[in-house]
């Protein structure tokens, strides 16, 4: 099978390609494992700081991926909750232990065993992988593979933030940062918070149009003061100066939320907090840790229910590293997806 794989960290650079195309075995899955053969893949910010070595993977070549739709090719003996070709996703979360104080209360994206799709196990950027039967979704009928494909991580980590925030119907939120996610999110919030005001804050004009096209009220630079203070704020950037200009926004006892697995630059940003400015007056910081598997089938429902088609740029498997350095100089509108080749 054709795969994408990583080999070693890189700093991703104008005309570098860190990803090598390769030729694999194709997986055998184990007792309780599905065989898929790729349909597509997300392509997410999360693969640049593997890439680039903010969150690493343990061990290398590793094919990076982790929002995949597939159809089922084959099944291990074990399993008895799908059957061959069956169209399914799989999401960040990989597995966890099933055991700890955190898996057995609903936090199983907080396991001290977690592991993560594309991380540490070979993901979607190839035609073929496996996982365990537990850890994949079946995905609507409403949405194509490369619409579906965002929604696993874009979507329901985004998911995950908004419930985070605890917004109210009629509250302020704030989406700094507007990506794949973002525009999910606004587009989650306008559904279920119909009264909510909703602010952006994006880098680049294009992202600003997008946002107000999309119902924000108000978009403005990443380092502009919003018209009015806001209740929540979710931050969607890869870098620490938006988390002290988002606080700055907030309404006292307002709560920020920072969809991140990792934070580019130096960590000296945080010097620049003023504790009256910035902190006092109860405002909150909470940070978001994965996904768990009812955050992939609560979103995935949702999406169904309210037709939330996320806006998409497809490219082949074989230019991954394009679509990988269009995300990391700020060319996107909506999500970037891999068609992966059937033949």
């Amino acid at each position: 099978m054709k795969a994408m794989i990583l080999k070693r960290i890189n700093s991703l650079q104008a005309n570098s390609n860190p990803l090598e195309l390769i030729e694999l075995d194709i997986p055998v899955p184990a007792a309780n494992e599905i065989l898929l053969k790729v349909l597509a893949c997300g392509v997410c910010h999360t693969e640049l700081d593997e890439i680039e070595g903010r969150t690493p993977p343990p061990n290398m070549p590793i094919v990076l991926g982790h929002q995949v739709i597939g159809q089922i090719e084959a099944i291990g003996q074990k399993v008895r909750s799908f059957n061959t070709g069956e169209r399914v996703g799989v999401a960040w979360i990989y597995s966890a232990c099933g055991t700890c104080k955190f898996c057995l209360s609903g936090r199983e994206n907080l396991c001290p065993s977690f592991q993560a799709t594309g991380r540490d196990a070979n993901g979607g950027y190839a035609q073929f992988m496996v996982v365990s039967a537990d850890f994949a979704y079946p995905i609507p009928e409403f949405f194509s593979d490369e619409e579906a494909a965002p929604l696993l991580c874009a979507g329901a980590i985004g998911y995950r933030s908004l419930h985070l925030t605890g917004l109210q119907d009629g509250q302020r939120l704030g989406l700094t940062g507007f990506g794949a996610s973002g525009h999910l999110v606004l587009k989650m919030a306008r559904y279920r918070y119909p009264n909510s005001e909703i602010y952006v804050f994006a880098r680049n004009q294009k992202e600003r149009t997008f946002a107000l096209e999309l119902g924000a009220v108000w978009a403005g630079e990443t380092t502009d003061k919003a018209p009015n203070k806001l209740d929540c704020i979710i931050d969607t950037t890869p870098v620490w100066p938006p988390i002290v200009e988002a606080l700055a926004n907030l309404e006292p006892g307002g709560r920020l939320v920072i969809n991140a697995i990792r934070k580019e630059g130096s960590k000296n940003s945080l010097m620049e907090l003023e504790y009256p400015q910035h902190l006092w007056e109860e405002k909150e910081i909470k940070s978001v840790a994965n996904i768990t598997r009812s955050d992939v089938s609560e979103f995935l429902a949702l999406a169904a229910e309210m037709q939330l088609k996320p806006e998409i740029e497809i490219f082949p498997l074989e230019q991954a590293n394009t679509a990988l350095m269009e995300l990391k100089t700020g060319k996107i509108r909506g999500a970037k997806v891999l068609k992966i080749d059937r033949r």
